[in-house]
């Protein structure tokens, strides 16, 4: 947990599919940058995947590593950008999928009151919460 003067603080990084289930989870203290705690996350991001990301993670640092790893990014650049990158809009608007996961998760009050003060405690309760949403998608209709 991180501490801000608001208090002790987390924030839950997600990487989803199209769908906008969820893939890989990770939680970071409040007060670190977005951008520094992507990396590790990406292990499942293949040659011609796209990755759909918000202004917080646009980093040269990750760009390049997408581009390693054969993989395209269509992250809004940083406002503030001596060099105006490309930037496809009509792509960047699916990023809505990864916000419609995280008003799923919030539906879960252990996930959006944070009951437990352990991390690990914590990342279990979101964890569950993201089985449950992916069980909810597949579950049969018959």
């Amino acid at each position: 947990m991180g501490r801000s003067r608001g208090g002790l603080t987390t924030k839950i990084h997600a990487l989803v599919d199209a769908l906008g289930l969820p893939i890989v989870l990770k939680l970071t203290e409040g007060q670190a940058h977005d951008g520094k705690s992507a990396a590790d996350m990406l292990a499942t991001v293949r040659r011609g995947d796209t990755l759909l990301a918000d202004r917080a993670y646009d980093s040269n640092a990750l760009r390049e590593h997408l581009a390693q790893r054969g993989a395209r990014g269509q992250i809004k650049p940083m406002a503030g950008r001596v060099i105006a990158l490309s930037f496809n809009r009509r792509i960047y608007k699916k990023r809505n999928a990864v916000e419609r996961f995280f008003n799923k998760l919030k539906h879960f009050r252990a996930v959006a009151t944070r009951y437990d003060k352990r991390d690990d405690n914590f990342l279990a309760s979101v964890q569950l919460a993201s089985l449950r949403i992916w069980m909810r998608f597949n579950e049969s209709v018959a």
